[in-house]
């Protein structure tokens, strides 16, 4: 019988978070590293080094003898150098030491890390910062200690710094808004993110024997199971005892490094599942969901299982997203996205509302693109995701308010009411006002809004910032207005009823799915980006350039850069799937089928001589050979093509992303037949039916 777990006792046991901090730091250096997080002062080199050796101290005493800067460079992963605490004094002896100078900055060689040009290659330095709004942890016998990336020129070369830039920015706004509204306590905004993961499992020693799994992390080759989620038996089913040994593995390891895993349950497909953890702060959350992708994957591996994060590993069956529920929160625990009782706070509500719906509608393009990835066009748009057409679902009582502000009409809700900005309580709204929409891009759920298109394997950080500077950006100009305002209730009516009405188009309740709505958001002026390429078209747009720089969060070289390593990302990621797509046809699936047909071929000729009857083995094997001839030709075309790509990057991956993709999906077609054809004791690998349903 499981040992059962004392959570609060191990809950961030292995985190050096604040209450470790007061324990073991001066009141005067724990205050001083206070006054640096939440006022952002400068961190004096002293207090470092005091913080330092307490770090050291509690990171050995947990079995520690290394320390790494622990960072996010635009790979989309986590990068980590490893440095022992020894110090050599004379006569063969060591000590464990750790600076405050080695704490606050490290440099690890950044040559080979995407720079999207911020750098020539031979170009090696790169820099580490220490991110004190970050508890450092120990894992794996090192100290890890959370650090922005940069370059020598300092040009941030990593997720966590533009991040923080816009976290910065948002409060700065929100702070000025909540001053016109009365509010002189809170000091500082948060963002709140609460990331929903979702992954397959699969044996171990079945992966090993699937090329396409273990290089591209998707199957290019597979046809349908007998059985896949037509039942629904699996959404929410029992969790067999492998993988629910597995999950507890899982949440003690998580729980151990301060990670809130809250949720967990079977998803839609077979194999499938989901850990959804409690908010925090956008920062921590970016680096949790670091955290939670590589654990699920090393844990897996001690259950002789493979996780799998790709956004469409199987075909056929629901593929893998990231759910990310943002919303905004004073420092005095106040959420921004939540109706209140008075008219004033409705009002003010109303004013955030009003500043997320500009920001969406008017840079509706930036926000997509922060979902494109070569795994990811897979899912949009694909009957289980939401499409590439971005637009906020409000659910029926909240739209209701929106449309009588709008007309300056009754609300004709629960509490029949002229509906006047600043005048009129809003009424009582309910967290589930409506029934969830599962097509909608972006949807409000009570007190925040649930950005669904990002793709499981990707980083939390990209909308973050994106979310965070549009609201950051709105909410400026709506306070640059209201502080001159002479009459500020009727000022704010008429911003709020201004902005409804210039926005509403972005507003969508129904069936993102359908034909209808593709028609209704092209009249309406939305974009439709329906694969990366698409998506990367706007992303240098003269709006949202001007955008990032005003608001500090990119220059305009980050921006480029992030634009070219995003496409680089994709062209490379497609041209590994079509490389081993041909390996495996030419070296697995062709053989496999061949070896099949000659024998059929023999049956048929020991058959002929017997004078037995033979029309199941000649048509079974016409139907074999015709299609060996159409796979070969399919392969032999997406050979000559990968030849012909263009230099170009943005034109290379279009190209990519039209002529590869096609000749792929056209050669797969012929091997999926062949595998339904072929005796399964002479195909090269596991099918589906293994690996969805061992």
């Amino acid at each position: 019988m499981n040992q059962i777990t004392d959570v609060p006792a191990i809950f961030g046991s292995d985190v050096f978070n604040e209450t470790v901090m007061r324990q073991r730091l001066e009141p005067e250096i724990f205050l001083a590293w206070r006054s640096c997080v939440t006022g952002g002062t400068p961190l004096p080199i002293d207090v470092a080094n005091h913080i330092a050796t307490a770090m050291k101290d509690w990171a050995t005493e947990k079995g520690a003898t290394h320390y790494t800067h622990w960072f996010q460079p635009m790979t989309g992963i986590t990068a980590e150098k490893h440095d022992s605490f020894l110090t050599p004094v004379g006569s063969g002896k060591v000590i464990m030491e750790f600076s405050g100078k080695e704490l606050v900055r490290g440099e690890p060689d950044a040559s080979s890390f995407p720079s999207g040009g911020l750098r020539a290659t031979f170009e090696a330095r790169g820099y580490t910062a220490w991110d004190p709004t970050s508890f450092a942890f120990v894992k794996d016998g090192s100290l890890f200690i959370p650090t922005c990336f940069f370059s020598y020129t300092g040009a941030a070369l990593d997720k966590k710094t533009p991040l923080l830039r816009s976290i910065d920015e948002v409060s700065r706004e929100a702070i000025r808004i909540l001053r016109l509204f009365g509010d002189t306590e809170s000091k500082r905004i948060v963002p709140d993110v609460g990331p929903e993961q979702e992954y397959f499992l699969i044996p171990r020693d079945l992966y090993a024997q699937r090329p396409d799994l273990r290089l591209t992390g998707r199957t290019l080759f597979g046809a349908p199971a007998p059985k896949g989620q037509e039942l629904d038996d699996h959404y929410f089913g029992t969790i067999r005892t492998r993988v629910s040994a597995y999950m507890k593995d899982l949440d003690e390891q998580l729980w151990r490094l301060g990670v809130l895993s809250k949720t967990k349950h079977n998803e839609a497909a077979p194999a499938q599942h989901e850990m959804a953890p409690i908010y925090s702060d956008a920062n921590a959350a970016c680096d949790s969901n670091q955290l939670v992708m590589e654990i699920m994957k090393k844990c897996a591996a001690k259950h002789n299982l493979v996780c799998l994060l790709h956004e469409k590993p199987f075909a056929g069956i629901t593929g893998s997203g990231k759910h990310n529920n943002y919303s905004l929160s004073t420092d005095t625990g106040k959420n921004l996205f939540r109706p209140g009782k008075t008219p004033m706070q409705n009002a003010q509500f109303l004013l955030f509302l009003a500043a997320f719906l500009k920001g969406v509608d008017e840079y509706q393009d930036w926000l997509r693109s922060t979902a494109a990835t070569a795994g990811n066009d897979h899912r949009l748009g694909a009957d289980e995701a939401p499409p590439a057409i971005i637009s906020v679902f409000l659910g029926d009582d909240l739209n209701a308010v929106v449309d009588s502000i709008i007309e300056g009409s009754d609300y004709a809700g629960p509490v029949k009411s002229f509906m006047r900005v600043g005048v009129d309580v809003l009424p009582n709204i309910p967290k589930d006002t409506t029934d969830r929409n599962r097509t909608s891009p972006v949807a409000f759920t009570g007190n925040k809004f649930e950005f669904r298109m990002l793709g499981a394997s990707q980083s939390v950080a990209d909308p973050n910032i994106v979310l965070n500077t549009i609201m950051a950006e709105e909410l400026g100009q709506f306070a640059d207005e209201l502080e001159k305002a002479g009459d500020f209730d009727a000022a704010l009516h008429d911003l709020v009823v201004r902005e409804f009405r210039a926005h509403k188009r972005i507003i969508f309740d129904g069936n993102g799915y359908s034909d209808d709505w593709k028609k209704e958001a092209a009249r309406r002026g939305l974009s439709n980006h329906a694969t990366t390429p698409e998506a990367m078209n706007s992303f240098l747009s003269e709006k949202n350039i001007e955008l990032v720089t005003k608001r500090r969060i990119f220059t305009e070289m980050e921006f480029r850069a992030r634009c070219e390593i995003q496409l680089e990302t994709y062209i490379k990621t497609i041209n590994i799937e079509a490389r081993t797509s041909v390996d495996m046809i030419r070296h697995q699936i062709l053989p496999a089928a061949m070896k099949y047909t000659e024998q059929l071929t023999r049956g048929i000729l020991n058959k002929q001589s017997l004078g037995l009857p033979k029309k199941a083995e000649m048509r079974l094997a016409k139907r074999l050979s015709d299609a060996c001839d159409r796979l070969y030709d399919a392969c032999e075309q997406l050979s000559e093509d990968l030849k012909k790509i263009p230099a170009e990057t943005a034109k290379a991956a279009g190209y990519y992303g039209t002529t590869i993709v096609a000749d792929m999906n056209r050669a797969r077609e012929q091997a999926d037949i062949l595998e339904s054809l072929t005796d399964k004791s002479l195909w090269p690998y596991p099918t589906y039916s293994d690996l969805l349903f061992y």
